[in-house]
């Protein structure tokens, strides 16, 4: 896998799959990230008052505040408001890319996740933030 990430970069994975969650932690953690995780869009709002990511991996489909609305908030205001957000989902249809990209987000990949892709979105998602 090609090297993603700057070391100490943090992302903030979002999700209420533990398989989801352990895969992206181990992918991440290997391309030299510090991995933060939440397992809902409150859980993920709470977090990043305490820590401001780099970048969010943002579960579109959660039980409780999906991922639309807790985009919506972490866009609102706050030390995130600035941070990329990808989404994560397996909704394909172009109203759900549509609706994730109004929310707040900068891109949208669907599951099952191809990590090279991922990395490279990332990757230039961070750039950009960056410069």
């Amino acid at each position: 896998m090609t090297e993603a990430l700057k070391p100490r970069d943090i992302v903030l994975v979002v999700d209420d799959s533990p398989d989801t969650l352990g895969m992206l932690t181990d992918a991440l953690e290997q391309g030299g990230a510090t991995v933060l995780v939440a397992t809902g869009g409150a859980d993920a709002l709470a977090l990043v008052e305490r820590i401001t990511p780099d970048i969010i991996l943002l579960d579109a489909m959660m039980p409780g505040m999906d991922g639309f609305e807790a985009c919506r908030q972490l866009k609102a205001g706050g030390p995130a408001a600035h941070v990329p957000v990808i989404f994560m989902t397996g909704l394909t249809e172009t109203e759900h890319i549509v609706a994730g990209l109004e929310a707040g987000g900068v891109d949208y990949v669907t599951k099952p996740i191809v990590l090279d892709e991922l990395f490279a979105r990332i990757r230039v998602h961070l750039a950009n933030a960056r410069a």
